[in-house]
């Protein structure tokens, strides 16, 4: 009889991802976008309307590329909690994905996980996605050692972040995806000439 061992080791704690996109204005009445993570940015523009859709499009799109991760700490705790300094609470709960906004400022975009307990103390923070519970290995040894293992299917691939204006599925400003359809062949279609011209 084989007994597979208990699992009493407690979830190793990773520390909690944060982005921040930031819309920075420049004297000569231009701006640009910066981004915490290593992504690539468009140059500076006057069109300050264009860049702001674009910095709001990439922190979602940094939100929707991340899977929360469930054995994720608290990145508010990591950061002293500053995101909420009037309201100090133990950190505990879940994990979630919160974008946070302040629409009056509009020129920083922060993504992060933080915990349950931070998620609504702090101020324009929207929850965007939760944890999963991990599922747990059986706790019994197979009733036939000589069985394969089960197929593993593999994981959906997560879309990238666009990192330019025109960047493939990226979510528009009206909230729909935008979705390039490629040409039959790599030809260009050709017109036919109308009879009589």
């Amino acid at each position: 009889m084989t007994i597979a061992p208990s699992d009493t080791t407690a979830p190793v704690r990773v520390p909690g991802r944060g982005w921040t996109v930031r819309l920075t204005g420049h004297s000569d009445r231009s701006a640009s976008v910066t981004c915490t993570a290593t992504c690539r940015m468009p140059g500076r523009s006057r069109d300050i309307a264009a860049l702001r859709r674009f910095a709001a499009q990439h922190a979602a799109a940094h939100a929707k590329a991340a899977t929360v991760r469930p054995n994720a700490s608290c990145h508010c705790r990591a950061e002293r909690c500053e995101a909420h300094p009037g309201h100090k609470a133990p950190c505990a709960g879940g994990v979630v994905m919160i974008l946070r906004h302040d629409p009056v400022v509009g020129q920083v975009w922060i993504v992060e996980e933080v915990c349950e307990t931070c998620a609504p103390l702090i101020p324009h923070a929207r929850v965007l996605a939760r944890a999963g519970t991990p599922r747990r290995a059986a706790a019994v040894a197979p009733a036939d050692p000589d069985a394969a293992p089960a197929a593993q299917v593999p994981a959906p691939a997560r879309p990238g972040v666009p990192s330019l204006f025109s960047s493939a599925g990226a979510a528009s400003d009206t909230g729909r995806q935008t979705v390039r359809r490629p040409r039959g062949d790599g030809q260009r279609s050709r017109r036919r000439p109308r009879p009589g011209v």
